[in-house]
C-alpha cells in the first residue's frame, strides 16, 4: 500500500460504516437490540479506523489538500457538500462517542435521544466522506 491508495481506503471504511449504521438502524427498528449493539459497535470500530487512516494520510501529505477539478455549477456543489461535511464531521467526533456511552451506561433513554441526531449526521458523513472521494479522485480530478 501506498500513500496514494489511503484515499481509496478512507473511502471504501466510510461505505462499510453507511452499510453498517443502516443496518444498526433497521435491527434497533426491528426491535433486535443485541444485533443493533454489534453492528453499531462495528460501525464505531470503522469509523475510528478512518479517522485514524485519514489522520496518518493528512500527516504523511504534509497536510496538503487535493484540489477539485471540477467547473461550473458543480464545483459550488461540491464545496457546499465538503464545507458541510467537514462541520458535521467534527460534531460526529463528539456526538458518537456520547450516544456509544448512553448505551454502554444502559441510559437508554438519553442513548434514544442523542441517536435521533448522532445517526442522520453520521449517515450524512459517511455518505459524503465516500462521495468526496469520487469527486476528488474519480469523476473530478484535477489536471496536473
Amino acid at each position: 500500500m501506498t500513500i496514494s491508495d489511503i484515499p481509496a481506503l478512507n473511502a471504501t471504511l466510510n461505505g462499510i460504516a453507511t452499510v453498517l449504521i443502516l443496518t444498526g438502524f433497521g435491527l434497533i427498528k426491528s426491535g433486535n437490540k443485541e444485533a443493533h449493539r454489534k453492528v453499531m459497535l462495528a460501525a464505531g470500530v470503522v469509523s475510528a479506523i478512518f479517522l485514524v487512516t485519514y489522520v496518518t494520510h493528512k500527516v504523511l501529505i504534509h497536510g496538503v489538500n487535493t484540489p477539485f477539478g471540477g467547473q461550473g455549477p458543480i464545483r459550488t456543489v461540491y464545496y457546499v457538500m465538503l464545507f458541510t461535511h467537514i462541520v458535521l464531521a467534527m460534531a460526529i467526533a463528539y456526538l458518537v462517542p456520547r450516544t456509544f456511552l448512553f448505551a454502554i451506561k444502559g441510559n437508554l433513554e438519553r442513548h434514544k435521544a442523542w441517536a435521533k441526531w448522532t445517526f442522520p449526521i453520521w449517515l450524512y458523513v459517511s455518505v459524503t466522506g465516500v462521495l468526496v472521494y469520487f469527486f476528488l479522485y474519480r469523476w473530478w480530478p484535477a489536471v496536473a
